[in-house]
């Protein structure tokens, strides 16, 4: 658990003191962590690990330099004699997710890795002196715990005497057994509150229900010299790498968690999956994976978070399911497989459905029905397919479907399956909600859309324009002054950027923020965009080859329909700003404004010059928010990446609103 036995390695970019806007929140979450911790090193924790570590990680993202994510917590117990650690008992760097992992195994490249089960109990020095138990030691402040001999003794897993005369540090994990919970001690929140507890009773009742694996060891043998960590004669490590020690430990008769090497990060990272699965049926709790490399780092280890090793952490927002099914969504010409899944709880929710993304994702994780799934849910809408545990017995391969609905066979490019057919009434429908939803049409719902659809009234995007108030209001339960205000609405929308424009067409993939960097890069008229040239567009940032094509032939095939549209005179390309108050800067808004709408603070923006995004990015200028102290991912994301935080006052200073 991260009591500052785990703090994970900020962003380079978040690397700094915080701001005035985080400030305030910096000060939340260290009274937060701090009580919480307190808490958990003195048996009454009121968090899950989980919850802890989100509390944590948005400390070390907001300040990383703080001193409180470099403390270990400190246990209270009275009563018991204090002694001093043999071997270091710091913190662990922590990952939560495979792309943090793998980051981490890019930086230490170890040739192979050494994985072991992440104890979900409390940290226990063994000493030994000649192959006798001197002393057992808490972890207390990573330097000095508590010597609990009397009951570590009555532990299983901790021998009085070993086979050889090691003199050295042990380090264990006191945990109980669900087995021994349930049948003794129902009335604890969890195994480990009741394990940590009993460990430190004076009377000693309830130790022989605890049970110590061991994991670690910091040894000497005899040598001629000076003096050794008991203070004789001098020794050397009997250890020659970390498998040996794990080796050597199981021989001495001490329980451990079972060992996986793996070859590459890849491989650790599939192996999670297999244990997350395997979780629930474990005698005791785990809360995660330790990964190592097989050479022992005397240094590395000395320092207070060792840099070689790291605790890649289960988190809530992971889950296993099976895959019972797949939906294809219909999204315009677009196919778009949704997973059926068992229910499962995940991230505070129950989950029955999981985004596939496309045919690619299912055939390169070898997906089937049946599948045992890893599913998570990192900011998603809907949660995603992240990872294959297992296929059974039985499993059934995946069948895309073939035709559209308006007889067209699908073209299947793995990143995408969708319709060809340019006059499929499927799409066309879409084209015109896309429409709509892009330039903000209120009152204009899907329900008479495809009414007006289906009759054959409206076909594409002109038709729209050439509706008359009396007409409208003949369309069951619309009436005349409903169908007066839609059409006001429309009419309102009298002039659009060129990005709207053309993302109002739903070329596929092509959106607003996509066509905004072709306007940005120069071409920054319907001429313009249509007479680039395909290498041309392809320079423009974020685009590359496929997305060129994409959009030169959605500009080609749809020409025809544009033209129609700018001829109805109802609509008409607003030239470009030009040098405006906001010329260089970027803006991304989160939660609600007070003066004005989103939509109408994002065209303000626009006309002064300036550029919207719809998430945060690196090199965005400001993100605007009311509340510059919550824990939101967009704040989270600001702060690490240095983006400045402004509230809705100061955004209207900037484009002269105030």
């Amino acid at each position: 658990m991260a009591r500052n036995e785990e703090g994970a390695e900020a962003p380079k970019a978040a690397r700094a003191r915080p701001g005035s806007g985080s400030a305030k929140r910096v000060a939340e979450l260290e009274a937060l962590v701090a009580r919480h911790q307190d808490l958990y090193y003195n048996g009454q924790p009121e968090l899950s690990d989980a919850e802890f570590d989100e509390l944590w990680d948005e400390l070390a993202a907001l300040d990383p330099g703080n001193a409180l994510l470099s403390r270990v917590g400190a246990d209270l117990a009275d009563g018991w004699p204090k002694a001093r650690h043999l071997m270091p008992m710091g913190s662990q760097a922590k990952a939560s997710n495979p792309e943090d992992f793998l980051a981490w195994c890019a930086k230490t490249a170890h040739p192979e890795y050494l994985v072991q089960y992440k104890l979900d109990g409390a940290s226990l020095e063994l000493q030994y002196e000649e192959g006798r138990l001197l002393r057992a030691v808490t972890r207390g402040d990573g330097e000095v715990g508590d010597d609990i001999t009397p009951n570590a003794r009555r532990m299983r897993g901790v021998l009085s005497s070993l086979p050889e005369p090691f003199s050295g540090g042990l380090r264990g994990e006191v945990l109980m057994t669900r087995e021994v919970h349930a049948s003794k001690y129902a009335d604890k929140a969890n195994c480990r509150n009741a394990a940590n507890g009993l460990m430190k009773r004076k009377d000693g009742l309830g130790s022989e229900d605890l049970l110590v694996l061991c994991y670690d060891a910091l040894g000497s043998v005899p040598a001629r010299g000076q003096g050794d960590l008991f203070g004789g004669p001098a020794r050397v490590s009997p250890f020659s790498d970390e498998l040996q020690k794990l080796e050597w430990l199981s021989r001495m008769g001490f329980q451990t968690a079972p060992l996986r090497l793996c070859a590459t990060g890849e491989e650790v990272v599939a192996y999670r999956a297999q244990v997350m699965d395997l979780r629930p049926s474990l005698p005791y709790d785990i809360d995660g994976l330790v990964v190592k490399g097989r050479d022992i780092d005397p240094e590395d280890m000395a320092r207070s978070r060792p840099d070689k090793q790291i605790a890649f952490k289960f988190s809530l927002e992971e889950a296993v399911s099976t895959l019972r099914a797949v939906e294809w969504s219909e999204s315009g010409s677009l196919y778009t497989p949704i997973g059926i899944i068992d229910p499962v709880r995940l991230a505070g929710t129950t989950v029955q459905r999981a985004n596939l993304c496309n045919t690619n994702i299912i055939g390169s994780l070898g997906l089937k029905l049946g599948s045992r799934v890893v599913i998570t849910k990192r900011g998603e809408i809907i949660p995603k397919i992240e990872g294959l545990v297992e296929n059974p017995p039985g499993a059934a391969e995946i069948e895309a479907p073939a035709r559209c609905s308006c007889g067209a066979e699908l073209v299947d490019e793995g990143t995408r399956l969708y319709c060809p057919n340019e006059g499929c009434p499927k799409k066309e429908l879409h084209r015109l909600e896309k429409w709509l939803s892009v330039l903000d049409v209120r009152d204009f719902g899907v329900g008479i859309i495809g009414k007006l659809h289906q009759s054959g009234r409206v076909r594409e995007i002109a038709d729209l324009y050439g509706l008359g108030t009396e007409e409208l209001a003949g369309y069951e339960r619309m009436g005349e002054k409903s169908a007066a205000k839609i059409l006001r609405n429309l009419a309102a929308k009298a002039e659009v950027g060129l990005a709207q424009f053309v993302a109002g067409f739903d070329i596929e993939g092509i959106g607003e923020l996509l066509a905004q960097k072709a306007v940005d890069a120069g071409f920054d008229s319907l001429d313009k965009l249509r007479a680039a040239k395909l290498e041309e567009l392809a320079r423009v940032d974020g685009y590359a080859e496929i997305t060129a094509r994409t959009l030169a032939e959605g500009l080609a095939s749809l020409g025809p329909a544009m033209d129609r549209l700018l001829a109805t005179g109802a609509l008409r390309i607003k030239a470009p700003a030009r040098g405006g108050a906001l010329a260089g800067k970027s803006f991304c808004f989160t939660g609600e404004l007070a003066s004005m709408k989103r939509p109408e603070a994002a065209e303000l923006v626009k006309e002064l010059g300036g550029t919207v995004k719809a998430s945060v990015t690196k090199g965005l200028s400001y993100l605007v928010t009311n509340d510059p102290g919550s824990g939101s991912d967009k704040n989270k994301k600001a702060a690490a990446y240095g983006v400045a935080l402004i509230d809705e006052e100061a955004f209207l200073a900037l484009v002269g609103r105030r």
